[in-house]
């Protein structure tokens, strides 16, 4: 689904600062933090407010468009989501994001409800490390 369908769809009109940060999004192909969003979307259009960003990114995420995704240093970024429940792959060197939707950690959250006596509704999955090329340029 298109990021600009996905906010139609819920009845959101699509203002020139929305507009301006799904281009950005739709364009990136590693994870973006808001503030990194909030200045390629200001490249679009000037008057792209950071409030603007953190609530269409809201919206997108509540739509399932975007994934927001926990970095090790406690900050969020964002990615393009595919449909349906994945998990990421995080480049730490330059930020690239592979989804992957193959977790099978059904007998560890048996386990955990078993211990805790939760009951488990969801989970994140983020992996971190290298991707191939950084792989690559850390050995040189």
């Amino acid at each position: 689904m298109l990021l600009a369908e996905a906010l139609a769809a819920r009845g959101y009109k699509l203002t020139r600062p929305r507009r301006a940060v799904v281009k950005v999004i739709a364009a990136a192909g590693t994870t973006l933090t808001p503030a990194e969003i909030h200045a390629q979307a200001q490249a679009h259009y000037a008057q792209t407010g950071l409030v603007t960003v953190y609530r269409t990114l809201d919206l997108l995420a509540e739509c399932g468009a975007v994934r927001k995704l926990h970095q090790p240093d406690g900050c969020h970024s964002y990615a393009l989501a595919s449909e349906g429940h994945a998990h990421h792959v995080i480049c730490q060197g330059c930020n690239s994001v592979v989804e992957f939707d193959n977790c099978d950690i059904g007998a560890l959250l048996t386990a955990v409800q078993r211990r805790t006596g939760y009951k488990i509704s969801g989970h994140w999955l983020e992996l971190f490390g290298l991707c191939p090329a950084c792989k690559i340029a850390t050995a040189r």
